[in-house]
């Protein structure tokens, strides 16, 4: 089991458990058009967005199949929820694990999103000792593609027509990282010729697309 009570320090952001006050936060980047575009869910009001940060505050565990920890991604010197990560236990028995981002569009390419996976990775790989870990996004979702490539994160699959989605048959590409990959990656980070990791360090849509 792994569950999470006090944040998570990275380079440049904090990781933690997300409270009902950050609602406000999260309508700044769950309302736009441009983020609910490759999410299952259509751009969320005030309500909506409320329901599913108080979901997301009461995902603080990993204890069986299916759990999901939801952790909110802050900049430390403002306070400001800038995005939310998730880390999906898929077999406990198997050891398989999933990762999930969704960043504010104003912080994206910063490396943020890169660090705040990275720090997910971290807790599947070395806190739960999961033996492989997953990513998944829209096949048209560029942005979410290339952040799992940078992870280190190899393309496995390009599933066709997985569902009717806004109006179209939605293709899904599955990307995935095995325990081994993840210490030749860390390896290399450590090695890097320039002393400089890029943001992939710490103290990183997902299936269930919140």
């Amino acid at each position: 089991m792994l569950r999470i009570d006090s944040p998570i320090t990275t380079a440049r952001l904090i990781l933690r458990p997300f409270r009902p006050e950050d609602a406000e936060d999260v309508h700044g980047y769950q309302h736009r058009p441009d983020v609910a575009r490759f999410m299952r869910w259509e751009p969320r009001g005030p309500e909506d967005v409320r329901a599913a940060v108080e979901q997301m505050a009461r995902e603080t565990e990993l204890a069986s199949d299916g759990d999901c920890l939801s952790l909110a991604v802050v900049q430390p010197g403002t306070g400001t929820v800038i995005g939310q990560v998730e880390l999906v236990l898929l077999s406990a028995e198997h050891r398989q694990g999933e990762l999930g981002c969704v960043l504010h569009p104003a912080h994206q390419g910063k490396g943020f999103a890169a660090e705040a996976a990275f720090a997910v990775l971290r807790l599947g790989f070395d806190a739960l000792e999961l033996h492989r870990m997953i990513g998944r996004c829209h096949a048209d979702n560029a942005a979410s593609a290339g952040l799992l490539e940078r992870l280190g994160m190899r393309r496995e699959a390009r599933f066709i027509g997985t569902g009717f989605f806004k109006g179209a048959w939605r293709d899904d590409l599955v990307y995935a990282m095995l325990r081994r990959e993840w210490r030749a990656r860390l390896g290399r980070v450590r090695e890097s010729p320039d002393g400089n990791d890029h943001g992939l360090h710490a103290a990183h849509p997902p299936s269930r697309d919140r």
